[in-house]
Order: C-alpha cells, then structure tokens, then sequence
C-alpha cells in the first residue's frame, strides 16, 4: 500500500512539474537584459490596425516568438495603434502590445509593451528606426533609471489578405512598472511636476543628454516623452525623470522630424540646451559621467552591424561635435550656465 501510495506520489509530482514547466512565464527583467535578436511573426488584421482612431482600442492577434536559445513561443494576444503623429502619418502606427491574456499564458508577465517599428516599409525607414533603436542604448550606458529595449525581427502578416506580408526590424520598449521596480521605484499614473521639482542630478543628466542628441522633443510638466518614478524608500524625495521617445532628435534625423518653432530652429540637427542654469561644478560632475562612456558609445555604434558604415560614421561625427563642446570650459559656461533656459 506504501509503495502504491509513493508512486502514486511521485506521478502527481511530475505531472504538476511538466504542467509548470508547460506555463512558465518569461522573465520580464531578463527579456530586456539579453542581447539575442528575436525573430517574431505578427498576424492581425492591419487595415483595422491603419483605420483605428482612437486611443486604447485592442484587436486580437497572434504572435510566434523565436528566442536566440530556439525556444519558440506561440500565443495570442492583443494589439492596438499608438502614438499621434505618426499614427495618421506612417504606413503603418506603432503598436502597443498587450500580453496580459489568459490566451498568452507564457508572456503575460511582459504586461503591455510599446513596439517602434517602421514609418514605411522602405530600407531608409528601417534605418531610422535602427538609429533611434541605438540612442536609447546610448542612453543604458549613461543611466541606470533608463528604458531598456529589445530588438526583433518581425514579419507582418494581415489575417483579412488585404495587405501584402512583410519583414521588418522593429523593437519592444521595457514596461515602465518593471523598469521603476529594477530601480527601486515606482510609477504614478499622469503625475505632473515642474522640472526643477525632480531630482536635480537626473534633471541635469538628462537635460545634457537631450543635448547631445540634439531632442528638443520633450517636457517635464505635460510627461511629454517623459516618465516620472518615485523612490520606494523615500516618499518625499523629488521623482526621477526618464526620456523615452528619440525619433525627433537630431542624431536619428528623420525625414519627417519638424523643427520647433517655438526653438526657433532652422532643422532637427541643430542643438538647443533646454536645461535649467546649473553651477558649474554640477555641470563638470555630470559631463564626466559622458566623458567616462565615450569610447562605450563609439563601440557600440561601430560595432552595431545593422547599419551601414556611411550611417555609423554620420552618428559619430554628430557625437564628436558634442564631446568637441564639452571640453571647452568657455561653451560649457555659455552653453549650460550663461544660456539656459529660466523660465
């Protein structure tokens, strides 16, 4: 009777084993740590995706996603348009990806992620998106409080037949929620604070940082292109702003990137510093943060394969141009100290 209980035992254990086994959830820190590309299929009807107007509107879709280990994932899921610009101006909108499905059992712990993808289908569209791809890893060596993002190779197919399948790169954006608690954070649904209100040493990094990517396309007070998290620890300790959203800038140089009239620039690639007046010495601190990835950045755009070495050599020289300025204590002063903005 022993015996038949212990095997009965272990056959329940081994089952509930490989039923876990058969569920397991990717790990959503971990989806973003990794490197490997990921090859993805993408199957939704995409003529109801191009006409959707509104915002937080979902369709079903399916996804199969192949990982560099050739784990494969297939599940359904859902998809809705993103964005507004580039929603009634690209061929097809970013997407904002929703796993929390009781259909995606295995990628339900992703929540929902933004997916960048293409303006068009030609090689010059997919450059740009592979550009913007590369600053925010630029941003990654800079800061820790950063949105990770993860590469794919997506092939999109359209379930009515109305639109022709097609490849293209494209890339997933880390869970806001997720990316606050690997720091320590947490998010607040549609805060608002003024600039000086944040953390003074993120503001300036990021303020800089904007700089040397030549983005005027962001604010603090409206969360435009900005999140806010808050230490978990410290409750009354100012939020930390995280940039997001780099199409607009200089160093991706898109076709489509309209320079700010209010600026009052010319073009994309002109920089303007829209950080606060700092001291000198808070400036220096934060430049060498710069100074010290600079051969990080370098290898990371020359090592980048994706691009062309045309377009490598372009980034760099537009990156040049900025460690050239912050080396020189007279532009830092003018640039950073004397010329930035008040009000």
């Amino acid at each position: 009777m022993k015996k038949a209980c212990c095997f009965l035992l272990t056959c329940f254990m081994a089952i509930a084993f490989t039923a876990k086994a058969q569920v397991e959830t990717v790990d959503s820190i971990r989806f973003f740590t990794d490197e490997g590309l990921i090859t993805m299929s993408l199957a939704t009807d995409i003529r109801q995706l191009q006409s959707e107007k509104k915002q937080d509107v979902f369709q079903p879709a399916t996804v199969s996603m192949k990982f560099p280990d050739s784990t494969v994932i297939n599940e359904s899921i859902m998809v809705g348009a993103r964005g507004k610009f580039r929603r009634s101006y690209c061929r097809i909108p970013p997407m904002m990806l929703n796993f929390r499905n009781n259909s995606s059992p295995r990628l339900q712990s992703l929540g929902k992620l933004k997916m960048v993808i293409g303006c068009g289908v030609a090689s010059s569209d997919e450059e740009l998106l592979l550009k913007e791809f590369l600053v925010y890893k630029i941003y990654n060596l800079l800061e820790e409080k950063s949105f990770r993002v993860r590469l794919l190779k997506v092939n999109y197919s359209d379930t009515r037949n109305k639109v022709k399948p097609f490849d293209q790169y494209a890339f997933l954006i880390e869970d806001d929620g997720d990316m606050a608690r690997r720091n320590g954070c947490r998010k607040k649904a549609d805060a608002k604070f003024l600039t000086e209100a944040t953390n003074r040493d993120m503001m300036t990094m990021v303020a800089i940082f904007q700089y040397m990517i030549g983005n005027t396309d962001w604010a603090v007070p409206n969360n435009h292109n900005t999140k806010l998290i808050y230490d978990r620890s410290n409750e009354k300790a100012p939020p930390y702003v995280v940039p997001y959203d780099f199409d607009y800038c200089g160093l991706v140089n898109a076709e489509y990137a309209i320079p700010n009239e209010l600026i009052g620039t010319e073009k994309v690639t002109e920089r303007v510093y829209r950080g606060f007046p700092r001291t000198m010495e808070e400036i220096q601190i934060t430049l060498d943060i710069f100074r010290a990835k600079k051969d990080s950045i370098i290898a990371l755009i020359n090592n980048f394969q994706l691009l062309s070495n045309r377009t490598k050599k372009e980034m760099l020289y537009y990156l040049e141009d900025f460690f050239r300025i912050i080396n020189n204590k007279n532009e830092v002063k003018s640039i950073f100290i004397d010329n930035a903005r008040t009000s």
